[in-house]
């Protein structure tokens, strides 16, 4: 990767920080050598403040560090853009990110893990039907899933169009945690997905 810090006066490159999963951008800083240097050494996201007028690691004094994911430089080789793991609040103000924006996926099934991981850190003495369910062990939720996948194809037989959706959500739901119960998310699976496509012959 290359970068022309010498194409500002000043030697700092514009540096957006975007969270490696929900794609949410999260803020927008400035880098020098050193900073990029210390970075990437690091692994913590480190900008050079225009006002402290120093190198300066996102999270210093709050502990809301940004893991460092990947770095890319735009085509210009002008712009950085970061992929980081925010470990808390982005924004000095308390929000999510510089924007006031929730740091969440905008596809609903992406928060719907959120959902069930947070029911699931809940532990076996919750009250919610997923947290039972995990209490239960990985036997129970794969059991589960199996009797959804045979009402949705039972429903399947019918017309009824009401009752397969709700069959199908229930099974969709259902495979979201055992999912979870074996350490995997959608995106791990949408990985695999799009590795099959980009290996497939073009004719199929």
């Amino acid at each position: 990767m290359t970068v022309d810090f010498k194409k500002y006066a000043d030697g700092l490159v514009p540096t957006i920080v975007q969270d490696n999963g929900t794609q949410k951008v999260l803020m927008l800083g400035f880098m020098n050598e050193e900073a990029l240097s210390r970075t990437i050494q690091e692994g913590k996201v480190t900008f050079y403040s225009r006002s402290k007028g120093r190198l300066w690691t996102k999270g210093e004094e709050s502990g809301n560090f940004l893991l460092l994911k990947h770095i890319a430089a735009d085509c210009d080789e002008d712009t950085l853009l970061i992929k980081a793991e925010p470990l808390g609040p982005v924004c000095h103000t308390g929000a999510d990110t510089c924007w006031n924006e929730k740091n969440s996926r905008e596809d609903f099934l992406f928060h719907l893990e959120e959902v069930i991981q947070s029911r699931k850190q809940a532990g076996a003495g919750a009250t919610s039907y997923v947290a039972s369910l995990f209490a239960k062990g990985i036997n129970k939720i794969a059991q589960k899933l199996c009797e959804e996948a045979i009402e949705l194809v039972i429903e399947a037989k019918d017309q009824d169009e009401k009752l397969f959706l709700n069959e199908a959500a229930d099974l969709l739901f259902h495979y979201l945690i055992l999912l979870n119960a074996k350490g995997y998310n959608l995106q791990d699976v949408t990985d695999v997905l799009e590795r099959r496509h980009e290996a497939a012959p073009t004719n199929q």
